[in-house]
C-alpha cells in the first residue's frame, strides 16, 4: 500500500546586504571605487576596521550568491549573530547553539572575515571541522573572494602538519579493523593473567571504548588516568582495579601495534600533533582557527589545534552539545581555552516548529541529563506538518515506502534518508535510485538541487534537507545491540539517543520515521508530537 503523507514546501531566504553603511558611524562616506574615511567620536582606524569588517562578509555573501543556486545561498546573519561575526581577531572565543541556529553559517562567515586582507589583525586561517561529508558542503562555498582561508577536517590538517615535520610516513595509521584485531589480542593476553576479574565479560568494543577516551583526553600514565575524573560506563565510576586492567591493555596494544609499523591511530594522532607544536619554534602556517561543529572534537584535538596558532592569532569554537555523538562528558572546558565569555544561541532558524518540538522533547529525556553546556532551544514560529512516525508490517513493505516516499519528495526537494550505522544505510541504498548521493569521505563535490542523499546520522552532521527520512527506528535496532552489549543499557541509550537527535534535526520542513516490529524506546510518548500511519 503506497502511503501520501503531506508535503509541505518553504522557499528559501534571499541574499541581502550585511553592510548598513548608514549604521557604520556618523560621519563616514563610503564609494564604489574607493573609501573615504571621517570620524566623529572614533577613532579612524577603529571605524576602518568596522567599515572594512562589514564589507569583507559582504562580498562574500553577494559573490557566493552570484555563483551559486539559491537553494544553498548563503543566508544573511541576523541579530546577535553580527556580534559573534566581528568578534575581536585575537583570543579564544566559544559559541554554543541549538541545532538550526545558524553556527555552520557564522563559522564561513567568521573565517571569511579572519582571512579577509582589511580586517584588522586578519591572517591566514583554518576552518576545520570533523567529518568528511560536511567539508565538502562548507567547501561548496569556498570562492576566489574567500581569501586566505583552507577548509579541512581534523584529521587531514593532523597528518599535513606531522608529515612537515617528518612524522608522517607511508601507511603508517593503523586502520580500525587492524587496530580492532591488535586490541582483541591484548585483551586476550591480559585475560590470562587477571582471569577473574568482571570487566573482561565487557568484551573488546569495552576496552576499545576506553583506550579511545584515554586517547583523546591525552593521558599518558596510570597515574594520570587514575587521578582523572573518569565516569565508566552506565553512570558508575570506573574503579581502580578496572582501569589498571585498561590501562595495561592499552600498553600491549601500543606494543603490538609498534611492531606492526603503525605509529599512530586516528585517536592518538592528536597527541602526537600537541608534542611536535610544542617543539615547533617556526612561526604558525595559520594566524586563526574557526572550529565548526566543535563538540565532535576530543580535548586533545582542540588542545592541538590552540596550538597551532600564534599568540596574537585566534581560536573561535562553535558546538551543540546536544549533539556530541562521539563521547559523553566532554566538555570545550576539558581542552584548557582561556574564555571570558561564553555565547549562546537558542533561536532555531532551521526547522519547523513540529520539527522543533520534537527536536525538544528529546532533549529532555532521561539520557540527555548529564550533558555539558546544554543549550536549550526556543521554539522557531515556521509552520509545517508533524512529523509522520509509520508503523510497517514487514521489513520490505517498509524499503517499499521509504523508496517511494524519498523519489516523491525529490521531485521538488533535497532528501535525506539517513540510519544508525553504514550496513543499514547500505541496505537502503539498495532500493534508492542509483543517482542517490552517498554522504561519505569519497564526496568530493557538493550538488545542490533536488535530488536524494543517504548515509548515516555522523554522516549528515551539520547539513540540513528538506525532508529527512529515518528507518529502522525499530527497538531492535536502537539502541544498537553492539553498543548495549560493550557498554551496558544507559550507555548505548547515550549514545544513539544523541543521533536519533542529530537525524530529526536535519529535517527543515518534513520528517518520516519508520519501523517493523516495535517502535523504540528512545522515542519520546509525549501526545501531539506525530502523525502515526501503518503500511
Amino acid at each position: 500500500m503506497k502511503i501520501r503523507l503531506p508535503m509541505v514546501h518553504l522557499t528559501t531566504g534571499v541574499l541581502e546586504q550585511i553592510a548598513e553603511r548608514r549604521n557604520l558611524g556618523q560621519g563616514d562616506a563610503c564609494q564604489d571605487t574607493s573609501l573615504k574615511w571621517k570620524f566623529l567620536g572614533l577613532a579612524q582606524a577603529d571605524l576602518k576596521d568596522r567599515v572594512n569588517a562589514r564589507l569583507a562578509v559582504q562580498g562574500i555573501s553577494r559573490t557566493i550568491a552570484r555563483h551559486m543556486p539559491k537553494a544553498v545561498s548563503l543566508p544573511t546573519p541576523i541579530g546577535r549573530q553580527r556580534d559573534v561575526l566581528y568578534l575581536p581577531a585575537r583570543g579564544h572565543f566559544v559559541v554554543l547553539g541549538t541545532a538550526g541556529s545558524g553556527k555552520t553559517t557564522l563559522a564561513i562567515l567568521r573565517a571569511a572575515y579572519l582571512g579577509n586582507p582589511n580586517t584588522g589583525n586578519s591572517g591566514r586561517t583554518l576552518l576545520v571541522t570533523f567529518n568528511r561529508a560536511l567539508v565538502t558542503y562548507l567547501r561548496h562555498f569556498h570562492d576566489p573572494s574567500f581569501k586566505n582561508v583552507t577548509v579541512e577536517n581534523y584529521h587531514l590538517f593532523a597528518r599535513g602538519y606531522l608529515n612537515s615535520r617528518g612524522r608522517m610516513g607511508y601507511n603508517t595509521i593503523c586502520q580500525p579493523p587492524l587496530r580492532a584485531n591488535l586490541i582483541g589480542a591484548a585483551v586476550s593476553h591480559a585475560a590470562g593473567s587477571n582471569t577473574h576479574h568482571a570487566v573482561f565479560a565487557r568484551g573488546n568494543e569495552f576496552f576499545s571504548g576506553e583506550i579511545q577516551w584515554i586517547e583523546q583526553h591525552g593521558i599518558a600514565s596510570l597515574h594520570e588516568y587514575l587521578q582523572a575524573e573518569r565516569i565508566g560506563r552506565d553512570g558508575i565510576p570506573l574503579d581502580k582495579k578496572s582501569r589498571k586492567v585498561a590501562f595495561e591493555v592499552l600498553e600491549d596494544y601500543l606494543v603490538r601495534r609498534k611492531a606492526a609499523h603503525k605509529e599512530f591511530d586516528w585517536d592518538d594522532m592528536a597527541t602526537a600533533v600537541c608534542t611536535e607544536m610544542d617543539a615547533d619554534g617556526l612561526s604558525r602556517h595559520y594566524k586563526h582557527v574557526v572550529i565548526d561543529e566543535g563538540q565532535d572534537f576530543s580535548p586533545q584535538m582542540i588542545r592541538s589545534l590552540s596550538k597551532a596558532i600564534p599568540q596574537e592569532g585566534s581560536l573561535t569554537f562553535f558546538g551543540d552539545m546536544a549533539q556530541q555523538i562521539y563521547g559523553r562528558r566532554m566538555s570545550w572546558k576539558s581542552a584548557g581555552l582561556s574564555v571570558s565569555k561564553i555565547w549562546e544561541f537558542r533561536e532555531n532558524y532551521r526547522n519547523t516548529k513540529q520539527v522543533a518540538a520534537l527536536g525538544l522533547a528529546i532533549s529532555r529525556m532521561p539520557y540527555f541529563k548529564e550533558t555539558p553546556d546544554l543549550v536549550v532551544p526556543i521554539a522557531p514560529k515556521a509552520d509545517g506538518p508533524l512529523p509522520a512516525l509509520v508503523e510497517c508490517s514487514s521489513p520490505r513493505t517498509e524499503m517499499a515506502l521509504v523508496r517511494d516516499q524519498a523519489v516523491e519528495a525529490a521531485k521538488t526537494q533535497t532528501v535525506a534518508v539517513l540510519a544508525r550505522n553504514w550496513d543499514l544505510a547500505n541496505e537502503v541504498a539498495k532500493h534508492l535510485p542509483k543517482a542517490s548521493v552517498k554522504l561519505d569521505h569519497d564526496l568530493s563535490t557538493w550538488q545542490a538541487g533536488p535530488k536524494i542523499y543517504y548515509g548515516t546520522f555522523h554522516g549528515a552532521k551539520g547539513l540540513e534537507f528538506d525532508t529527512v527520512i529515518l528507518p529502522f527506528f525499530s527497538q531492535a535496532a536502537l539502541p544498537e545491540p553492539e553498543q548495549v552489549r560493550a557498554f551496558g543499557e544507559e550507555e548505548a541509550q547515550v549514545l544513539d539517543g544523541k543521533l536519533i537527535y542529530v537525524g530529526i534535526t536535519r529535517a527543515k520542513t518534513r520528517l518520516i520515521m519508520t519501523f517493523s516490529g516495535s517502535v523504540t524506546e528512545l522515542l519520546p510518548t509525549e501526545p501531539g508530537l506525530y502523525q502515526t500511519s501503518s503500511a
